[in-house]
């Protein structure tokens, strides 16, 4: 998809038919300026950006549970005392090494 170099010129030539030399010359001048200040801002706001406070934000959206199994394991954790929490993870440890080892 995207613009081949035969696109390109196809557009400028069309763009000479119609506008002439010196007013083609002058649009993609101040294009060129315009982007040049599009740059500056762009620069200005990531110097402004809080990144540590953005990479906290990324870092608890990619905690969020994203399926109902996720969720219950949440609720559950969330629920039991911590001594509850530290069997329960060593159940979980425990589960899929016995389901492995047993035969059906």
């Amino acid at each position: 998809m995207g613009f081949h170099p035969l696109d390109f010129l196809i557009i400028v030539g069309i763009g000479l038919l119609i506008f002439g030399p010196k007013t083609l010359q002058s649009i993609s001048h101040n294009a060129g300026r315009g982007l040049g200040h599009v740059k500056e801002m762009k620069d200005k706001v990531m110097a402004e950006l809080p990144m540590d406070e953005l990479s906290r934000v990324s870092e608890t959206i990619s905690r969020i549970p994203t399926s109902p199994t996720q969720v219950a394991q949440k609720l559950v954790s969330s629920a039991l005392k911590p001594d509850e929490k530290n069997a329960s993870e060593q159940a979980d440890e425990e589960l899929p090494a016995a389901s492995v080892s047993e035969p059906k």
